[in-house]
């Protein structure tokens, strides 16, 4: 049902999605007042850059705004965060002690970063996570004091990226990581393996099969961090990147269905109650939203990647301004990162994968797609410095096609369909 001129709308979160989610209602009709409540005191800005060219010191921290349309009329609450939802009273009520009425309601509140374990050792001076625009310039300011040596724990997307940060600056970089190489739990192996020999190249410090166990300090700032193994690595920065966490706290008591995995949807994007019910009155959209994708068997997922936020916000924007989407959303999930040079990208879900194989170019020369599959069906595809294959793997993944599939398309200079690494992890 459309929503009346009278209707108030509040969107929780100020980032990427709450800004798309806004420039849908309003395309689509929503004329009302339009709340954003956001808990840090910036209007949405862009995260990709801030673990490389702020880090860097090419862009600054106030450089990275996001481009918006004008003229879309919001009520912006920025620097206080949202305490509770009341569902009955149909208000969000904010931390200093405000409280905004709904009529329609956007959860975007995504994600934080997960805190170093011992909350003490977390909040010395020279230990850092890097989540948004304050973070990054914290790590800057340290990077560009030149610090004898930086030790990156965690070996995802943002460590990887921060180590090479580190070595483009000349500091040297040691990056600690349990698992056998980079990224090994999100692209397994094989991949992972073609990405720690870069950041080998680039004179990283790579320390694998390895957990920092505490981080010690002297004078109050810290000086080295301790492995489990005994070993000691002496550092005066350490960058905690063990992923993230999503902001679903304030809805503890609303009666919704959430928990630190993310807030539950059905297939329109409408919340879930604890009872499984969908609320007509709300939706979720971007890192904080769990919702059954149609692609892999309506299994909830809930995805952290920059498109996936943009094109679900929008979809979520549309439904809650009335113009109902002809389908659930169902958009592909694709991922980028830079390594160093190097373009690494991504279509579909890895997880669960048993097997990957190299569809297109040639792993040794570090130009190639990997082709994974799970149960002999086409499930994902990465590629690294090889993107112009991807849309054609997009399309055997939608089309649930077999694993290996038969014919496909050899690049030139590529070999034939290999299978590498069973068992991924």
């Amino acid at each position: 049902m459309a929503p009346s001129r009278t209707e108030r709308a509040v969107i929780v979160g100020a980032g990427l999605a709450a800004l798309r989610a806004a420039e849908a209602m309003r395309a689509a009709g929503f004329s009302g007042p339009l709340a954003v409540v956001g808990d840090e005191p910036y209007r949405p800005y862009d995260r990709p850059p801030l673990s490389k060219h702020v880090l860097t010191g090419e862009t600054p921290p106030d450089a990275t705004a996001l481009p918006g349309r004008p003229g879309l009329a919001l009520d912006w609450h920025l620097g206080v965060p949202a305490a509770r939802l009341d569902r009955t009273a149909q208000e969000v009520h904010l931390a200093d002690g405000r409280a905004l009425p709904y009529d329609r309601l956007l959860i975007a509140t995504g994600t934080r970063a997960r805190p170093w374990p011992n909350p003490h050792e977390g909040r010395m001076p020279g230990v850092f996570t890097l989540r948004g625009r304050d973070d990054a310039a914290a790590l800057r300011a340290a990077l560009a004091a030149g610090p004898r040596r930086v030790v990156v724990i965690g070996a995802g997307f943002i460590g990887c990226e921060v180590a090479r940060v580190c070595r483009s600056l000349g500091l040297p970089a040691t990056l600690v990581d349990p698992g056998p190489t980079p990224l090994a739990r999100v692209l397994g192996s094989t991949v992972g393996g073609v990405v720690g020999a870069l950041l080998r190249e680039d004179g990283v410090d790579l320390r694998f099969g390895a957990q920092v166990e505490w981080l010690e300090d002297e004078g109050g700032r810290l000086v080295r961090a301790h492995l489990t193994d005994g070993t000691r690595i002496e550092a005066e920065v350490a960058v905690v990147a063990l992923g993230a966490v999503r902001n679903t706290a304030w809805l503890t008591g609303s009666g919704l269905s959430a928990d630190p995995g993310g807030v539950d949807c059905d297939a329109d994007g409408h919340v879930l109650d604890a009872d499984g019910r969908p609320d007509p009155r709300i939706a979720a959209a971007g890192d904080v939203a769990r919702f059954p994708h149609p692609l892999y068997d309506g299994r909830r997922v809930a995805l952290e990647h920059w498109g996936h936020a943009e094109a679900q916000a929008v979809h979520a924007g549309r439904l809650l301004a009335g113009d109902r989407p002809d389908a659930p959303y169902s958009a592909m999930p694709t991922f980028w990162s830079m390594q160093g040079d190097v373009m690494v990208k991504s279509v579909g879900l890895t997880d669960g994968a048993d097997a990957v194989a190299i569809a297109y170019g040639d792993l040794a020369a570090r130009r190639f797609v990997a082709l994974y599959g799970r149960a002999g069906r086409c499930i994902a595809a990465v590629s690294v410095d090889c993107a112009r294959w991807l849309p054609a793997c997009a399309e055997l993944i939608a089309a649930r096609a077999p694993f290996p599939p038969d014919g496909a398309a050899v690049d030139r200079n590529a070999r034939s369909l290999d299978i590498l690494a069973p068992g991924l992890p």
